[in-house]
């Protein structure tokens, strides 16, 4: 399930990988997730999607390309600039550790041409959540998750830092933790690929560690379809839902869908918050509290991403899940520009919504009112305000 199309320095043809991913997407793929569900209350799970499918790959023939969209890919279907974000730092945030978290990276960057991102040029960095190198106990699913994580901000913004902040343990008092020292770090982007069942509880993780004037925070929107998780509910971040993603004959070059089927099950979640405020930029009227999901990007492992992963892995692979969204939106942000010191940045795209792709037929379930679950013109559950068309939505 190599693509055999060259990619060197260069990235490899997007036909290539459109090709693959949408043959595979018209069939049943085969998928497992990476993290467990949240055993219990205040756990969080990864939302993480590999394809197991495809066979993993630790070395590339000559002159062949991983499966999965690459960053060139990515660039042409959402009008990303190769350049800019120079200077910014994105932040990932996770559970566990992945021990070849850097080396992996490297050899990601290596393949698609990508400038080097290390230790030791400063680019990149690695901390536990008390900002020091105690780092906690590795586990192989999240391994997987910070894998596909810097690679999909690397994939956004190549010029940007990394900063990777690793929780001592799935708890949102822990990941919680991890966010904070990453803006007290300095970070303006942070992303947060993991989610768990809301409780009445969320409301006071928001204040503790989600309210973050000028600081752009990501959420995935979860991956099992129509409902809604935490901290995608938070009303001071920007929740990110997931798209199935195929190259087409239209100017645009792409077209996208929600992803996931009115059947429900497997997709971008969705739905309309029990115990979150509704901020003030949000206007739908089907609910009364928060709405998610805010924006979107790929997700589908049927169109899914090459990433590179050899903690207990076996190199390239395929994944997907709303964790290669929102640390992708993250690293958009970034090549936006800095955040207003004020401002709450999951604002932006609601001011500049014609800037985005919208994304108009799919479905991750059945609901009412319908726009929580099923797509349409304008707002929508599954894909918020639509996909990334260029930077211009998410700056102020």
């Amino acid at each position: 399930m190599i693509a055999a199309s060259p990619s060197s320095a260069a990235p490899a043809a997007p036909t290539t990988h459109a090709s693959l991913t949408a043959s595979a997407a018209r069939a049943h793929v085969h998928t497992h997730r990476l993290c467990a569900h949240p055993s219990e209350p205040g756990y969080m799970a990864c939302n993480a999607v590999a394809r197991t499918d495809v066979k993993q790959q630790l070395s590339l023939r000559p002159h062949a390309a991983p499966s999965g969209y690459g960053p060139s890919d990515l660039q042409s279907a959402y009008n990303l600039p190769q350049s800019g974000g120079s200077g910014q730092t994105v932040a990932i945030i996770d559970a566990n550790d992945d021990p070849n978290a850097e080396q992996d990276l490297a050899t990601y960057r290596s393949q698609y041409g990508l400038p080097e991102c290390t230790t030791a040029n400063g680019c990149f960095q690695k901390v536990d959540q008390n900002g020091g190198s105690n780092y906690p106990a590795p586990d192989s699913g999240w391994a997987g998750e910070i894998s596909l994580d810097v690679d999909m901000v690397s994939a956004a913004c190549p010029q940007c830092h990394i900063l990777l902040v690793e929780a001592n343990s799935a708890s949102m008092d822990d990941l919680g933790t991890a966010v904070n020292r990453a803006v007290a770090m300095g970070a303006k982007f942070v992303s947060n690929s993991y989610g768990g069942p809301e409780d009445s509880t969320d409301p006071t993780s928001d204040e503790q560690y989600f309210n973050h004037p000028g600081v752009a925070i990501t959420v995935s929107s979860g991956d099992s379809g129509y409902g809604v998780e935490y901290p995608a509910a938070s009303q001071y971040v920007t929740a990110v839902g997931g798209t199935s993603l195929r190259q087409d004959s239209s100017a645009r070059g792409w077209s996208e869908t929600v992803w996931g089927s009115s059947a429900g099950g497997e997709g971008a979640g969705s739905g309309c918050s029990q115990y979150d405020n509704k901020p003030a930029w949000q206007q739908d009227s089907g609910c009364a509290n928060r709405t998610v999901a805010d924006v979107a990007s790929v997700a589908d492992p049927a169109t899914g991403l090459a990433v590179y992963d050899t903690y207990q892995a076996s190199g390239w692979n395929v994944y997907g899940g709303t964790s290669a969204s929102a640390p992708f939106i993250a690293g958009v942000y970034a090549l936006a520009g800095t955040p207003g010191a004020s401002d709450t940045p999951a604002s932006y795209p609601y001011t500049h919504a014609s800037a985005l792709n919208d994304v108009t037929n799919g479905a991750n379930g059945s609901c009412s009112p319908s726009y929580l679950c099923t797509a349409g013109d304008g707002y929508d559950g599954p894909t918020g305000l639509g996909t990334p068309n260029g930077t211009a939505a998410f700056t102020k």
